[in-house]
């Protein structure tokens, strides 16, 4: 070409596109920002699984000694055990015992081992016609609702497998032992100790703790 428009010199122009940095910069903070959040995610993650991480290991020893066994709380339902109130001891609980069975002696016998081992005793005889002949277990004790939770359990410990029952009309708080035709005779002793002595005061439930402790 000539004239005004001639191209002069040996460097001509390069036909490229604009480079867009504006772009690749958003791009490399986006992806910076990306791995971030992820990286702190998995850390979380690995904090909840290993159960707080470096708190728990500079927890340490000092941790583990602090774990030590505390008493089941009480509910005073009756699930075979009842609170510490709640449970008289044998002097409070005065018993009447009568024999159900045709072998006679039983009521005396069985009374005086009861007052052996700590009980009030009431009236002392031979069953009503309610219940002459009629107990097949080892023994029913008998007494006021009241007595539910509260006597009865304790009666109970001295003669395992007596049926417990009570009367919503009854009032006062003596219980009867209704000798059965099944028993042979009272809990032994040291058991009916041992089942007193659980009733009375439940052991407390233990947690793990370590071996030693500085």
């Amino acid at each position: 070409m000539g004239g005004q428009y001639r191209i002069t010199g040996d460097k001509y122009p390069r036909m490229r596109r604009p480079r867009r940095r504006g772009r690749l910069v958003l791009m490399v903070v986006a992806s910076v920002a990306v791995l971030g959040v992820g990286g702190w995610g998995t850390l979380q993650l690995i904090d909840v699984f290993t159960g707080g991480g470096k708190q728990a290991a500079a927890a340490g020893p000092k941790a583990a000694c602090a774990t030590k066994a505390s008493p089941s709380a009480s509910t005073g339902t009756s699930t075979g055990a009842t609170t510490d109130s709640a449970v008289p001891k044998p002097a409070q609980i005065t018993v009447n015992v009568y024999n159900a069975t045709p072998r006679s002696g039983l009521a005396k016998s069985t009374a005086d081992e009861l007052k052996k081992r700590g009980f009030k005793i009431g009236d002392v005889g031979n069953a009503s016609a309610q219940w002459d002949k009629k107990v097949k277990g080892t023994g029913v004790l008998l007494g006021p609702a009241a007595a539910l939770d509260t006597s009865l359990p304790v009666l109970a410990t001295q003669l395992t497998g007596a049926e417990r029952r009570t009367e919503a009309t009854r009032k006062g708080s003596t219980v009867d032992l209704i000798i059965g035709t099944a028993f042979k005779d009272l809990t032994a002793k040291a058991a009916a100790d041992k089942a007193l002595a659980a009733l009375a005061g439940p052991e407390p439930t233990a947690s793990a703790s370590p071996k030693s402790c500085s």
